[in-house]
């Protein structure tokens, strides 16, 4: 995968829902939750395009290989013309600026998450000009972290009430 490439998307017509507008959600996506699913969703109502790009960590050690999560988070949006997934090794704003972003969307379940995000969100804003939009997770959701699921299961635990359903 090439980081080096021009934008590999054309941009949205005009009159969607963002005006033309494209989001970038990035993450390690270390399962891809229903949380994650719901903040694709709610996305989508205020942009055009949102590119769900799965970025590498190098604090995280993956449980799962990146393009099992790739080939799964896409069988998830293969219908939906208005939702690409993309892996990414370098900044998530060099990233946004490839695929024409015009915004990063994030989602926080609490206020520890709040002020990391608010940290980078300025921090991105600074290098690259690139707004973020901060969705406040679901009730119902704030519980579910991909950093939970992977430890209920190491401990052999059925994650499957937490994960999008295909």
């Amino acid at each position: 995968m090439s980081n080096k490439s021009k934008s590999i998307y054309s941009p949205p017509s005009e009159g969607g829902a963002g005006g033309g507008s494209c989001a970038l959600f990035p993450g390690s996506f270390d399962p891809f939750t229903v949380g994650h699913a719901n903040i694709v969703e709610r996305g989508l109502k205020m942009f055009d395009k949102v590119v769900i790009g799965i970025g590498v960590n190098v604090l995280k050690t993956p449980q799962s290989e990146m393009e099992h999560r790739l080939a799964d988070i896409r069988a998830l949006y293969e219908d939906n013309p208005h939702v690409c997934v993309e892996a990414y090794t370098d900044l998530t704003v060099d990233m946004a600026r490839r695929v024409g972003a015009t915004h990063i969307l994030r989602g926080l379940r609490s206020v520890h998450d709040f002020e990391y995000e608010r940290d980078i969100a300025a921090m991105n804003k600074r290098l690259s000009g690139i707004d973020t939009v901060l969705l406040f997770t679901e009730p119902e959701y704030q519980c579910v972290s991909s950093s939970a699921l992977r430890e209920l299961i190491r401990y052999g635990k059925d994650i499957s009430a937490f994960l999008p359903k295909s």
